[in-house]
């Protein structure tokens, strides 16, 4: 299948286009950035890649399919512009600013025929693909707890706001594991840390009531400064799984490595998480599943040659920016903001 790349910033270069060379089922055909310094990039990257300066431009290529992974207030347009040419669209989270206008997307879409999808890689982290394994074998019982922390120390220069801050970029990840594991959201008690300066939320925390019964403790932090917490904790009945960092995909995309030093996705024994059924109990490791973010472009290339479904239903975006929604009146009320 091929893919068009709309945005060739952070997330277009080091995110997408890697992953959609390591799908067997996908090629990317062709950029769409207007920036010079993005195209002298993708010059060095891909030479000889054709490169657009619209998004009509980029489907005049010949692309099946179109990967938006540009900044958040230009998603909707982008979407819409999409379905009118009748491109199959991945759009990078976060999705929308909002469920409503999120929603209305997915629903112009559906009308129109036109594939939509969103690209939530994190359901396939080693780690978050370890627990549902576990959940699934029913290896520590009936959970009761679920936390789990996506923090990241601040580069040099601070952090883009192009995406909404952290409550919508980590959250959209977070809030969607969690209704992944657990199921749909009662209700949402959230603080949320906005900078004087800007308006920009840098930290959160979000106390998630499934209405299986559930109780999901989300946290994201762009300020910090110390050491990092457990990225995952579940509690169960009769054991608790606990592992302290990610598989490393996103390091090693950074760094320009996928295969070295060993297939990517692969997680080091040293990161593997541990089960704990009380003192007496030495902790058990679990050998950690294989990331495998690329999952989602053979899934999409599949879908759009109808032969299965979408990797991500889009309405699960709506779900999560739902709960986002809640978290921000919860905490500008002060209050927990209960869903339908």
């Amino acid at each position: 299948m091929r893919i068009g790349l709309a945005g060739y910033g952070r997330g277009g270069r080091f995110f997408h286009a890697p992953l959609i060379g390591l799908a067997p089922e996908c090629t990317l055909a062709a950029v769409l950035t207007r920036s010079p310094r993005r195209r002298a990039e993708l010059a060095d990257d891909f030479p000889g890649l054709p490169v657009a300066g619209t998004l009509g431009e980029l489907a005049a290529t010949g692309i099946d399919a179109v990967v938006i992974s540009t900044p958040l207030d230009t998603h909707e347009a982008l979407v819409r512009e999409a379905i009118a040419l009748g491109l199959p669209a991945v759009c990078d989270k976060p999705f929308t600013p909002d469920a409503a206008s999120a929603l209305t997307l997915v629903n112009e879409a559906e009308r129109a025929g036109i594939l939509l999808t969103v690209y939530q890689n994190r359901r396939w982290d080693a780690d978050f693909r370890t627990v549902r394994a576990l959940l699934d074998a029913g290896t520590l019982g009936e959970v009761t707890v679920f936390e789990s922390r996506m923090e990241q120390y601040p580069p040099p220069g601070g952090f883009s706001t192009t995406g909404g801050g952290v409550l919508r970029d980590f959250g959209s990840h977070v809030a969607d594991q969690a209704l992944q594991l657990f199921g749909p959201a009662a209700s949402v008690y959230a603080e949320v840390h906005v900078r004087p300066e800007d308006g920009f939320d840098d930290r959160f925390f979000l106390a998630v009531r499934h209405a299986g019964g559930v109780t999901s403790y989300l946290r994201g932090d762009w300020t910090l400064h110390g050491a990092p917490g457990l990225r995952f904790r579940v509690t169960g009945r009769t054991g608790t799984f606990a592992v302290e960092s990610d598989d490393g995909q996103s390091e090693r995309l950074l760094s320009g490595e996928t295969e070295i030093p060993g297939p990517f996705g692969t997680v080091p024994e040293a990161r593997w998480g541990r089960i704990y059924r009380g003192e007496d109990v030495p902790p058990e490791p679990v050998p950690a599943e294989r990331g495998r973010w690329s999952s989602f472009y053979s899934a999409f290339a599949r879908a759009v040659r109808g032969e299965g479904p979408l990797p991500v239903d889009p309405r699960d975006a709506v779900a999560a920016l739902e709960v986002l929604d809640a978290a921000r009146a919860s905490a500008a009320r002060g209050k927990v903001v209960r869903l339908s």
